[in-house]
């Protein structure tokens, strides 16, 4: 007899529950949403991804006016659609207990913006293509060139690491150009003279010894006594001249590293330094 009764007991509550969670279901479909809840993961404050652009991007998966119940929001849509956004790494939709969905997106971080050929785009850091618009922009160092298969804007991305990790460099640095490996140009905030590292090789001792030419050469001779700064032979800075007045100087994305005329009198060789008379 006890045993029929925990039976009963049992298949009773069995029936509960699964009406109770059939009603609860049935509540929740039939629920309106209380809003959309967009979070985006900007610790640097780039404001590459807004919330404002995710809410743009989100569109045609809910409607813009009248009551919408939760089960007409499609949140796996969503979140396939945010993830297949370039300037997004990741992105999750879910719908919370209180009604909201919730949207967390994770923008891409772009390092560099590539000028290639009339094309347009930024970097990553891993050296992922991000197209560039005008809805999403962030300031960051320029790259640009004559790339091709072999000669990637993704070779120059330890130049941009470099920079990036030293404040006095990031300053300093606005743009890098390069017409081949062996012929990469830095463009300085400061106008009148660009900085030529050769390759990307052994930056460490480059960027070390364009510090010493800034702070031993460029002080003594004038800021605007030379037009190219380079670093490139190893041991040595070498100061070109000036050969035509500031305002008649070619631009540095024109500049011809063959067409240097070094003034020996101010190559620095192992830890000497000369300037000239």
């Amino acid at each position: 007899m006890k045993r029929a009764i925990r039976i009963i007991v049992s298949l009773v509550l069995l029936a509960y529950i699964v009406v109770a969670v059939s009603w609860s279901r049935n509540m929740a479909y039939n629920r309106l949403c209380g809003g959309i809840r967009i979070e985006v993961s900007d610790p640097d404050n780039s404001r590459f991804v807004t919330s404002k652009e995710v809410a743009n991007e989100i569109k045609p998966f809910t409607r813009t006016s009248g009551r919408v119940h939760l089960h007409e929001i499609n949140t796996d849509s969503i979140e396939k659609a945010l993830n297949g956004i370039d300037k997004i790494e990741h992105a999750t939709c879910k719908v919370l207990t209180d009604g909201y969905v919730q949207i967390e997106v994770t923008p891409m971080r772009p390092v560099a913006r590539v000028f290639d050929h009339g094309d347009s785009y930024y970097l990553n850091k891993d050296g992922k293509k991000i197209s560039a618009n005008a809805r999403y922009h962030v300031d960051c160092p320029v790259i640009s060139g004559n790339f091709n298969e072999t000669f990637t804007p993704q070779l120059l991305l330890p130049v941009v690491y470099h920079i990036e990790a030293d404040s006095a460099l990031t300053s300093l640095v606005t743009h890098i150009k390069a017409d081949g490996p062996n012929s990469v140009i830095l463009v300085p905030l400061i106008h009148g003279h660009v900085i030529n590292i050769g390759d990307v090789d052994n930056l460490n001792d480059k960027f070390y010894r364009l510090k010493r030419a800034y702070k031993e050469i460029l002080p003594v001779k004038g800021w605007n006594f030379y037009d190219t700064i380079s670093v490139k032979w190893n041991g040595q800075i070498v100061a070109t001249r000036r050969v035509k007045k500031l305002n008649e100087v070619i631009s540095a994305v024109d500049f011809e590293a063959e067409q240097e005329i070094p003034d020996i009198g101010t190559m620095m060789v192992g830890d000497s330094v000369k300037t000239p008379d």
